[in-house]
């Protein structure tokens, strides 16, 4: 697993996360098709939230299975927390949001929530 640390647009929120950017998905469900989001999914155990949980407010729609979180101050939804198709805690990690990635150079495949 390769390290990388990210945050919101303002810096309020920090993390970093142990995660292979090598199975990432676009959705089209009417949340991240607006968001534009590049998704990627880790353990957990593999999120570290570094500063910031004062200034995360959450949005749930649908399923409400999914704690869309989101920095107060700037907007940006950087990560999420759900339960995965296993039942194990899950990080979503919106890959534009890490420091050290060109998120032109991957690869995501299309994921069609619109459809569930």
């Amino acid at each position: 697993m390769a390290r990388h640390e990210g945050g919101c647009q303002c810096g309020a929120v920090r993390y970093a996360v142990d995660v292979e950017l090598d199975n990432l998905i676009t959705c089209n469900c009417s949340r991240c098709g607006k968001l534009g989001s590049v998704l990627a999914f880790a353990p957990a155990s593999a999120f570290e939230l570094k500063q910031g949980q004062d200034a995360l407010t959450e949005f749930r729609f649908n399923t409400h299975r999914i704690s869309h979180l989101f920095c107060r101050t700037c907007g940006i939804q950087s990560f999420g927390r759900g339960v995965g198709p296993d039942g194990a805690e899950t990080a979503a990690i919106n890959v534009r949001c890490l420091d050290d990635v060109d998120v032109f150079a991957l690869e995501p495949r299309k994921f069609d929530g619109k459809s569930r």
